[in-house]
């Protein structure tokens, strides 16, 4: 379900927490835990098929890919994402875009701005080169409000954004410094819901790829981003709030690994986490989420706009599917960001109309929507309503 409630029985509509993918108490997720509960929690893994059917499963939805490794969190699987860039390229530094936030574990806390840009006791290492990150309504190639519903000024800012991380590229080979990863998330969160330009991130690989053969690309959700990524990362929704994440790639990376090192994680893959994913992918297809969630996309971008018109506090809209972003203004002109607003509408929102909503960004202004996949068009109107 899509509703959380308080002490009181208090009824609130949850437009925030996405990693509850198909619902909180999701009957068929909860039932199939209990059931593996009841049966084994083993971490050894010849005891259990689990493991191998849920790599089975999740290889389905990523052609290209043969190989999956468990862990327990989207931090873990971001450190041993670069691990693998690190082992199978033989270099070192990374490429991270601004405002990003990849975990809570010291090599992750180095690849987010996010954190050590903001008051954060870890601190920007000089391994980790910071790219521009592709917002083109506030970014360093902004667009006007007409441009920003014309799709060749879309591309061309893709464009120029992937232009300077080829700088960053060719500025770290004049200084011997080489690059193992460039990591990114396919829609940034923290970073005020940003959707970069569709051919982004396919300009950025290809020209690093063109020279920099070695170098490789991490990403999250890269479909229909006209690319292919190297490794992919994946946490937090994938087990519905049950702790597990994963690590895709391909065999040839993984084995980089190799030696008497190699990986191992004690709970990663366990038999629970592992029937957690399989019932989040068995509701995905069975509730057809994944088509509801584009057809939530095309009245999500109606209806938000609509407010856009009507409001001169809201200075954008953006998103895809079940993720978007209200960026409000002070002046539409100037795009002021007014973090004040968004922080008494959070406030307001909640206590006065139940609706649970946060506020992040650069500029903690933008209203942030990403709700569980079964949110519904009548949830969707109930809010906009009340946002009106």
């Amino acid at each position: 379900m899509q509703y959380l409630y308080d002490e009181n029985q208090r009824k609130y509509i949850d437009c925030i927490n996405n990693v509850q993918h198909v619902g909180h108490c999701n009957k068929i997720v909860v039932d199939s835990i209990a059931k593996q509960l009841l049966q084994s929690t083993c971490n050894s893994r010849f005891v259990s098929t689990k493991l191998v059917e849920c790599a089975q499963e999740i290889l389905k939805t990523l052609p290209g890919f043969d190989t999956i490794l468990f862990c327990n969190s989207g931090s873990e699987a971001n450190d041993l994402a670069l691990r693998l860039a690190r082992d199978f390229t033989k270099h070192n530094d990374a490429i991270v875009l601004d405002h990003a936030y990849h975990g809570t574990v010291t090599t992750t806390m180095q690849l987010s701005p996010y954190k050590f840009n903001h008051g954060c006791t870890i601190k920007q290492p000089n391994w980790v080169h910071v790219a521009p990150c592709p917002d083109v309504f506030r970014g360093r190639y902004r667009l006007s409000d007409n441009e920003l519903h014309d799709e060749d000024c879309i591309k061309n800012a893709g464009n120029l954004y992937a232009k300077d991380v080829q700088h960053i590229l060719e500025q770290n080979k004049k200084s011997n410094r080489t690059i193992a990863a460039f990591f990114a998330e396919a829609l940034q969160s923290c970073g005020g819901q940003i959707v970069p330009p569709n051919n982004y991130f396919a300009e950025v690989a290809r020209n690093q790829k063109t020279k920099f053969s070695k170098s490789k690309f991490l990403n999250y959700k890269f479909q229909n981003l006209e690319f292919t990524a190297d490794i992919i990362t994946m946490g937090k929704s994938i087990g519905n709030g049950y702790p597990v994440a994963a690590v895709a790639t391909r065999k040839e990376i993984a084995d980089s690994l190799g030696g008497n090192v190699g990986y191992f994680n004690t709970y990663g893959g366990n038999p629970v986490a592992c029937a957690a994913v399989l019932a989040v992918l068995s509701v995905l297809k069975t509730d057809d989420l994944l088509n509801h969630s584009q057809q939530m996309g095309k009245i999500f971008n109606s209806e938000l706009n609509k407010l856009k018109n009507k409001h001169k506090c809201i200075g954008d809209v953006r998103g895809i599917g079940m993720f978007w972003g209200i960026d409000l203004v002070k002046d539409k002109e100037n795009r002021t960001p007014d973090k004040h607003l968004a922080n008494t509408l959070t406030d307001l929102l909640r206590n006065k109309y139940g609706i649970l909503i946060s506020a992040d960004g650069p500029y903690s202004n933008v209203l942030k929507i990403k709700p569980p996949m079964c949110f519904t068009e009548s949830d969707l109107y109930e809010v906009i309503k009340i946002f009106e």
